[in-house]
Formats: C-alpha cells, sequence, structure tokens
C-alpha cells in the first residue's frame, strides 16, 4: 500500500434489529467480534471507517427509526472522523454519498464487513465492484440467516453464505479472511489485490 493509499472499512448494518428472534438461525457467531478486530486495526493505521445504517420509514420493519433496531450493536462506537451513512435500501450506494466520497478519495480497494451476506453485503459489494472500487469481503465478518428455499426446503445459513461469497469471488470481488485483511493492512499490501 502506497503511503497516501486510502483503504476504507465499509460496515454494512451492524444494527439491533439483527438480534431480533424472528431472523432464525444464524452462522459465523465470531463476526462481530472479527469485526471489531478490523475496527481496531483500522483505527490504529489512520484508515477511514464507513459505517452504514439501514433505517426505515416502515413502522413495521425492525430497522424503523423509531425502534430500537436501527441502533448500532452495542460494540459499534463511531468516532467523530469516521462516517456514518443512513439508507433505505439494500445497496449502500443507493440513496447516500459514497461513490462519491470513494471517487474524493480514488480508492482502489475497499474493504466490505456487516450483515448480511446475502441481501445489503452482497448488493454493495456487487455495486462496489461494478463502479471500480475492488471491494475486498471479509469472509468471516460477515454473516447471514436459514432461509427457506421457493419449494418450502430449509437452506441452511452456511450454505447460504457460502454461495454469497462464491457468487461475488472473482466476478465482483475478491473473498478474504479477517486474519488476511489485517495482514495486507499491517505490511501495506492491500494495493497488490
Amino acid at each position: 500500500m502506497k503511503q497516501n493509499t486510502v483503504v476504507p472499512l465499509l460496515i454494512i448494518d451492524v444494527q439491533q434489529a439483527f438480534h431480533d428472534s424472528s431472523w432464525g438461525n444464524r452462522n459465523n457467531q465470531m463476526c462481530e467480534d472479527n469485526i471489531a478486530r478490523l475496527i481496531t486495526t483500522w483505527e490504529k493505521a489512520d484508515q477511514p471507517i464507513i459505517y452504514v445504517q439501514h433505517v426505515s420509514q416502515i413502522p413495521e420493519s425492525l430497522f424503523y427509526f423509531k425502534k430500537d433496531g436501527h441502533l448500532f450493536q452495542d460494540f459499534i462506537r463511531p468516532r467523530e472522523q469516521d462516517t456514518i451513512l443512513t439508507k433505505q435500501a439494500n445497496s449502500a450506494f443507493i440513496g447516500t454519498n459514497l461513490q462519491e466520497l470513494l471517487e474524493a478519495h480514488q480508492v482502489k480497494s475497499i474493504i466490505v464487513t456487516g450483515l448480511i451476506t446475502n441481501h445489503c453485503v452482497e448488493t454493495t459489494a456487487r455495486m462496489a465492484g461494478n463502479l471500480g472500487f475492488g471491494p475486498i469481503v471479509v469472509s468471516d465478518a460477515t454473516a447471514t440467516f436459514d432461509r427457506r428455499s421457493i419449494s418450502g426446503s430449509l437452506i441452511p445459513a452456511d450454505v447460504i453464505h457460502d454461495v454469497s461469497l462464491a457468487n461475488l469471488n472473482e466476478e465482483f470481488a475478491t473473498i478474504h479472511t479477517t486474519d488476511e485483511v489485517i495482514a495486507m493492512i499491517q505490511t501495506k499490501a492491500v494495493q497488490a489485490l
């Protein structure tokens, strides 16, 4: 990584709503711990952190702006210099100035984490790839939930997670673990991707 290279850490929808039992079974219980490790690394490296918060105008939504579900999880404590973007769509690029922020800093790579893998994380990573921002999705710093297929069979969260990452890999993004991404930042190697 060149001396002045900016590599933002994007943290998507790590909010109280995902504690609600209605989501069902979730994979990767270490997701939040890994995101916390990345936050610490980014703060030490003096790299930008962008927090994305889904805020709904729909009263029935778990993310409704008058409910606690729209609030960040307790370990998320943005600093004054961090950026907070609010969105109402799946992609962090829709209805926000994320693209303009990244363009202003001539970003070549962005690290993507958060909830949930096959919804807002995947949608944002696809757009980031299409827009040329070189997304790196951190496989163990995102998670998802079991879902029912169209035929009604249960699809386990681990399968959904793996398929979502496989869909992104080498087409829209590259996939790395938390340890790999931390090593890249510490050795200033992100530009090599």
